[in-house]
Protein backbone atom coordinates (compact mmCIF):
# COMPACT_ATOMS: atom_id res chain seq x y z
CA UNK A 1 0.00 0.00 0.00
CA UNK A 2 2.81 2.42 0.78
CA UNK A 3 4.30 1.75 -2.66
CA UNK A 4 0.93 2.43 -4.26
CA UNK A 5 0.42 5.69 -2.34
CA UNK A 6 3.93 6.77 -3.29
CA UNK A 7 3.24 5.94 -6.93
CA UNK A 8 -0.04 7.91 -6.86
CA UNK A 9 1.72 10.88 -5.28
CA UNK A 10 4.54 10.90 -7.82
CA UNK A 11 2.03 10.48 -10.64
CA UNK A 12 -0.02 13.44 -9.38
CA UNK A 13 2.65 15.99 -8.48
CA UNK A 14 4.78 15.72 -11.62
CA UNK A 15 3.92 18.55 -13.99
CA UNK A 16 4.66 16.34 -16.99
CA UNK A 17 3.79 13.03 -15.40
CA UNK A 18 6.15 10.12 -14.99
CA UNK A 19 7.41 7.35 -17.23
CA UNK A 20 7.43 3.72 -16.13
CA UNK A 21 11.23 3.71 -16.15
CA UNK A 22 11.35 6.73 -13.83
CA UNK A 23 8.81 5.16 -11.46
CA UNK A 24 10.76 1.90 -11.43
CA UNK A 25 13.97 3.71 -10.49
CA UNK A 26 12.43 6.10 -7.96
CA UNK A 27 10.55 3.44 -5.98
CA UNK A 28 13.11 0.68 -6.58
CA UNK A 29 10.52 -1.56 -8.22
CA UNK A 30 12.22 -4.68 -9.54
CA UNK A 31 10.15 -5.06 -12.71
CA UNK A 32 9.60 -2.47 -15.46
CA UNK A 33 6.39 -4.31 -16.36
CA UNK A 34 5.08 -3.80 -12.83
CA UNK A 35 5.79 -0.06 -12.92
CA UNK A 36 4.21 0.23 -16.37
CA UNK A 37 1.08 -1.62 -15.22
CA UNK A 38 0.75 0.58 -12.12
CA UNK A 39 0.81 3.75 -14.19
CA UNK A 40 -1.66 2.37 -16.71
CA UNK A 41 -4.06 1.44 -13.94
CA UNK A 42 -3.99 5.08 -12.86
CA UNK A 43 -4.37 6.40 -16.41
CA UNK A 44 -7.38 4.16 -17.00
CA UNK A 45 -9.44 5.85 -14.24
CA UNK A 46 -8.79 9.54 -14.95
CA UNK A 47 -12.10 10.18 -16.70
CA UNK A 48 -14.84 11.03 -14.22
CA UNK A 49 -18.12 9.30 -15.18
CA UNK A 50 -20.68 11.87 -16.26
CA UNK A 51 -18.18 14.73 -16.48
CA UNK A 52 -19.42 18.02 -17.91
CA UNK A 53 -19.15 18.69 -21.61
CA UNK A 54 -17.36 21.74 -23.02
CA UNK A 55 -19.40 24.92 -23.35
CA UNK A 56 -19.23 28.40 -24.87
CA UNK A 57 -16.86 28.85 -27.79
CA UNK A 58 -15.16 25.57 -28.72
CA UNK A 59 -12.59 24.78 -31.41
CA UNK A 60 -12.64 21.26 -32.86
CA UNK A 61 -10.09 19.67 -35.18
CA UNK A 62 -8.11 16.45 -35.72
CA UNK A 63 -4.43 15.61 -35.84
CA UNK A 64 -2.28 12.54 -36.36
CA UNK A 65 -0.42 11.63 -33.20
CA UNK A 66 3.13 10.62 -34.03
CA UNK A 67 4.00 13.14 -36.74
CA UNK A 68 4.39 12.79 -40.50
CA UNK A 69 4.71 9.43 -42.25
CA UNK A 70 6.81 9.01 -45.36
CA UNK A 71 4.79 8.35 -48.50
CA UNK A 72 1.52 9.84 -47.28
CA UNK A 73 0.00 12.83 -49.09
CA UNK A 74 -0.86 14.53 -45.81
CA UNK A 75 -4.17 15.98 -44.68
CA UNK A 76 -6.50 13.23 -43.47
CA UNK A 77 -4.75 10.38 -45.31
CA UNK A 78 -4.77 6.99 -43.60
CA UNK A 79 -1.54 5.63 -42.14
CA UNK A 80 -0.05 3.94 -39.09
CA UNK A 81 -0.42 7.02 -36.93
CA UNK A 82 -3.62 7.52 -34.96
CA UNK A 83 -6.12 10.15 -36.02
CA UNK A 84 -7.08 12.04 -32.86
CA UNK A 85 -9.93 14.46 -32.25
CA UNK A 86 -9.26 17.58 -30.18
CA UNK A 87 -11.78 20.02 -28.69
CA UNK A 88 -10.71 23.13 -26.76
CA UNK A 89 -12.71 25.84 -25.02
CA UNK A 90 -11.72 29.35 -26.13
CA UNK A 91 -11.91 32.00 -23.41
CA UNK A 92 -12.54 35.67 -24.06
CA UNK A 93 -10.72 37.98 -24.42
CA UNK A 94 -7.91 35.42 -24.57
CA UNK A 95 -6.78 32.07 -23.24
CA UNK A 96 -7.93 28.45 -23.29
CA UNK A 97 -10.26 26.57 -20.98
CA UNK A 98 -10.70 22.81 -20.78
CA UNK A 99 -9.90 20.33 -23.54
CA UNK A 100 -11.00 16.88 -24.61
CA UNK A 101 -9.15 14.35 -26.79
CA UNK A 102 -9.93 10.90 -28.20
CA UNK A 103 -8.66 8.62 -30.99
CA UNK A 104 -10.95 8.56 -34.01
CA UNK A 105 -11.70 5.68 -36.37
CA UNK A 106 -11.62 8.06 -39.33
CA UNK A 107 -12.53 11.60 -40.36
CA UNK A 108 -16.04 10.76 -41.52
CA UNK A 109 -19.09 12.72 -40.45
CA UNK A 110 -20.19 9.78 -38.28
CA UNK A 111 -16.94 9.78 -36.28
CA UNK A 112 -16.66 13.57 -36.00
CA UNK A 113 -20.30 14.11 -35.07
CA UNK A 114 -20.03 11.48 -32.33
CA UNK A 115 -16.88 13.13 -31.01
CA UNK A 116 -18.58 16.54 -30.88
CA UNK A 117 -21.80 15.31 -29.27
CA UNK A 118 -19.88 13.32 -26.64
CA UNK A 119 -17.66 16.21 -25.58
CA UNK A 120 -19.43 19.49 -26.45
CA UNK A 121 -22.68 20.72 -24.91
CA UNK A 122 -25.45 21.48 -27.45
CA UNK A 123 -25.89 25.22 -27.91
CA UNK A 124 -22.13 25.84 -27.95
CA UNK A 125 -20.45 27.68 -30.81
CA UNK A 126 -18.25 25.14 -32.57
CA UNK A 127 -15.39 26.43 -34.72
CA UNK A 128 -13.95 23.97 -37.28
CA UNK A 129 -12.11 24.06 -40.56
CA UNK A 130 -14.01 23.56 -43.80
CA UNK A 131 -13.82 19.76 -43.84
CA UNK A 132 -17.09 18.25 -45.09
CA UNK A 133 -17.17 15.81 -42.16
CA UNK A 134 -18.29 18.66 -39.91
CA UNK A 135 -21.29 19.55 -42.08
CA UNK A 136 -24.58 19.05 -40.30
CA UNK A 137 -23.54 20.12 -36.79
CA UNK A 138 -26.33 22.72 -36.87
CA UNK A 139 -28.88 19.89 -36.98
CA UNK A 140 -27.37 18.50 -33.76
CA UNK A 141 -28.02 21.71 -31.86
CA UNK A 142 -24.71 23.52 -32.32
CA UNK A 143 -23.85 26.92 -33.78
CA UNK A 144 -21.34 25.88 -36.43
CA UNK A 145 -18.68 28.40 -37.44
CA UNK A 146 -16.54 26.81 -40.21
CA UNK A 147 -13.33 28.56 -41.22
CA UNK A 148 -11.89 27.91 -44.66
CA UNK A 149 -8.15 27.35 -44.93
CA UNK A 150 -8.36 27.91 -48.68
CA UNK A 151 -10.00 31.30 -48.17
CA UNK A 152 -7.32 32.21 -45.63
CA UNK A 153 -4.57 31.44 -48.14
CA UNK A 154 -6.31 33.54 -50.79
CA UNK A 155 -6.40 36.46 -48.34
CA UNK A 156 -2.72 35.99 -47.52
CA UNK A 157 -3.45 34.78 -43.99
CA UNK A 158 -1.79 31.86 -42.19
CA UNK A 159 -4.19 28.86 -42.26
CA UNK A 160 -2.50 27.59 -39.11
CA UNK A 161 -3.87 30.56 -37.18
CA UNK A 162 -7.52 29.74 -37.91
CA UNK A 163 -7.71 27.25 -35.02
CA UNK A 164 -5.01 28.38 -32.56
CA UNK A 165 -6.47 26.52 -29.58
CA UNK A 166 -6.45 23.00 -31.03
CA UNK A 167 -3.10 23.58 -32.73
CA UNK A 168 -1.60 24.67 -29.43
CA UNK A 169 -2.97 21.61 -27.59
CA UNK A 170 -1.87 19.27 -30.41
CA UNK A 171 1.65 20.68 -30.16
CA UNK A 172 1.69 20.27 -26.37
CA UNK A 173 0.49 16.67 -26.34
CA UNK A 174 3.00 15.61 -29.01
CA UNK A 175 5.81 17.33 -27.13
CA UNK A 176 4.66 15.66 -23.89
CA UNK A 177 4.61 12.19 -25.45
CA UNK A 178 8.09 12.71 -26.89
CA UNK A 179 9.51 14.28 -23.74
CA UNK A 180 8.06 12.20 -20.92
CA UNK A 181 7.56 8.94 -22.80
CA UNK A 182 10.14 9.28 -25.60
CA UNK A 183 7.35 8.68 -28.11
CA UNK A 184 7.12 5.03 -27.05
CA UNK A 185 3.32 4.92 -26.98
CA UNK A 186 1.51 1.97 -28.48
CA UNK A 187 -1.65 2.88 -30.39
CA UNK A 188 -3.61 0.37 -28.29
CA UNK A 189 -2.89 2.47 -25.17
CA UNK A 190 -3.00 5.94 -26.73
CA UNK A 191 -6.49 6.70 -25.37
CA UNK A 192 -5.24 6.32 -21.79
CA UNK A 193 -2.23 8.56 -22.45
CA UNK A 194 -4.57 11.17 -23.92
CA UNK A 195 -6.78 10.91 -20.83
CA UNK A 196 -3.74 11.61 -18.67
CA UNK A 197 -2.77 14.63 -20.76
CA UNK A 198 -6.32 16.02 -20.59
CA UNK A 199 -6.42 15.43 -16.82
CA UNK A 200 -3.19 17.40 -16.38
CA UNK A 201 -4.04 20.13 -18.89
CA UNK A 202 -7.41 20.83 -17.28
CA UNK A 203 -5.73 21.18 -13.87
CA UNK A 204 -2.72 23.18 -15.05
CA UNK A 205 -3.76 26.19 -12.97
CA UNK A 206 -4.20 24.21 -9.77
CA UNK A 207 -1.98 25.58 -6.99
CA UNK A 208 -2.36 22.50 -4.84
CA UNK A 209 -0.65 19.29 -5.91
CA UNK A 210 -2.28 17.72 -2.86
CA UNK A 211 -5.72 18.31 -4.36
CA UNK A 212 -4.64 16.71 -7.63
CA UNK A 213 -3.38 13.72 -5.62
CA UNK A 214 -6.71 13.59 -3.80
CA UNK A 215 -8.58 13.66 -7.13
CA UNK A 216 -6.51 10.76 -8.50
CA UNK A 217 -7.31 8.67 -5.42
CA UNK A 218 -10.98 9.65 -5.53
CA UNK A 219 -11.27 8.53 -9.16
CA UNK A 220 -9.29 5.34 -8.51
CA UNK A 221 -11.54 4.07 -5.72
CA UNK A 222 -14.69 4.90 -7.71
CA UNK A 223 -13.79 2.42 -10.46
CA UNK A 224 -13.89 -1.34 -10.53
CA UNK A 225 -10.45 -3.00 -10.19
CA UNK A 226 -8.40 -2.78 -13.39
CA UNK A 227 -6.75 -6.07 -14.32
CA UNK A 228 -3.50 -6.34 -16.22
CA UNK A 229 -5.06 -8.35 -19.04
Amino acid sequence: MTVWFNACWLFAIGKDGMSALSLKRTLAISSYQTAWAMLHRLRSVLVRPGRDRLTGLVEVDETYIGGQEAGLPGGRAQGKKVLTGIAVEILEPRGFGRCRMRPLADASAASLHTFVTDFVEPGAKVITDGWKGYSGLEKLGYIHLPRSQRAARVCGEDPGELLPGVHRVASLVKRWLLGTHQGAVDSAHLANYLNEFVFRFNRRRSRSRGMVFYRVLELAVAYEPVRYK
